[in-house]
């Protein structure tokens, strides 16, 4: 079992937050650094926060617009539920409205089915999802949560799991998603879907993620909240008060980090020398802002790195991209913005070619001279 180290201290003086969790976690998201663990490697039961992992490879494999099924065995599902009937058709998009505000076992089976075959062939791609992102003590043996023994997370891999996931804007809708219609194919009313998820209203800033209940699990919760820029994820599982648990880790590690400004727009990054222009070089200039979410004592862990020619031939166009600088985290690519030259340059006529080359032949023979 491969573990990932986590700091058992906060990154600032202030007092560690009391929690009633038996593993949680607070990650910032974009970089994916850790502000907070607690038992954030031991395995654990993840119950429906498992709906995280199915919505994310869903999204991946899926289409939005494709019709759904429900199968037999999808409508018998027991559990939280979207109340399908055998045969009844949704699109793919409604379906993870069901799957993720309303925790629809049924829904999560329907999708798998539809995508995969079988459950088991998409707890399968999850699982192979799950390890590329870098969850890997995590294995999905279903795409609902219920318990088995080979289904299992930690408090780490789903935090980092989600953090993949906000990088998908549909993603981020989705899980920040209040309330919903969904069609109700043979009723003569649509479903009215709320998400169970009250940090949404608890919580300002709030904009996901997912509860999660078994008996094997107990209560859990993966949350969320963005605020100036920064956006958080917590994870508390087997909780005794997991809404006051998440609420203490959020307010702690939002006190953990400030924005700083690493990059400007137009900030001049590089000079590149041109060949047989009619000017010897342009400016390479940033086109975005890049603002980092830092503690006090790590400036230390990031670097820019610049991908960009050192001389090009004319002629080059004013804002035209020539390279990307990378701003790396612990060597890890966290932000990027295209670099674009800050004017046009043509190139040298014929004579105007001619008359360089004479010129440097001449300014070599006065050199030797």
């Amino acid at each position: 079992m491969c573990l990932v180290l986590l700091p058992a201290t906060g990154l600032a003086s202030e007092p560690l937050p009391a929690i009633t969790a038996k593993s949680a976690i607070v990650m910032e998201a974009s970089t994916g650094k850790v502000l907070y663990g607690k038992q954030a490697t031991e395995r654990r039961y993840p119950a429906s926060t498992t709906k995280i992992m199915t919505l994310i490879t869903a999204l991946e494999y899926g289409q939005l617009d494709d019709v759904v099924t429900a199968s037999e065995n999808a409508a018998s599902t027991e559990g939280s539920s979207l109340w399908l009937t055998q045969g009844e058709q949704l699109t793919m998009h409604d379906m993870f409205y069901g799957i993720m505000l309303v925790s629809g076992n049924d829904a999560t089976v329907a999708v798998a089915e539809h995508i995969s075959g079988s459950v088991e062939k998409f707890a399968k791609l999850m699982t192979d999802k799950a390890h590329v992102i870098g969850a890997v003590n995590s294995n999905f043996t279903n795409s609902s949560g219920l318990p088995n023994e080979n289904h299992y997370s930690t408090a780490y891999d789903l935090a980092k799991i989600t953090a993949y996931g906000y990088k998908n804007p549909l993603f981020a809708q989705i899980v920040a998603t209040q309330h919903k219609v969904v069609p109700w194919p043979g009723k003569d009313h649509d479903r009215d879907l709320y998400n169970e998820n009250k940090m949404l209203w608890l919580y300002d800033g709030a904009n996901g993620v997912k509860t999660g209940y078994t008996d094997a699990a107990g209560r859990c919760l993966v949350s969320a909240a963005k605020r100036n820029g920064i956006q958080l994820v917590v994870v508390v599982l087997d909780s005794d008060h997991m809404w006051d648990d998440s609420i203490t880790l959020l307010d702690y590690g939002f006190t953990q980090l400030k924005q700083v400004p690493v990059i400007n727009q137009g900030d001049i990054l590089k000079t590149v020398r041109i060949n047989e222009g009619k000017t010897s070089d342009v400016k390479l200039l940033a086109t975005n802002d890049i603002t980092i979410p830092m503690a006090d004592n790590e400036h230390d862990k990031f670097s820019t790195v610049i991908d960009a020619p050192n001389k090009l031939n004319a002629p080059v166009t004013s804002g035209q991209k020539l390279g990307t600088v990378r701003v790396m985290y612990n060597n890890i690519e966290v932000a990027s913005s295209d670099l674009v030259a800050d004017r046009s340059v043509e190139k040298k006529s014929f004579f105007g070619l001619l008359w360089s080359s004479v010129w440097g032949f001449l300014s070599l023979v006065f050199r030797n001279a």
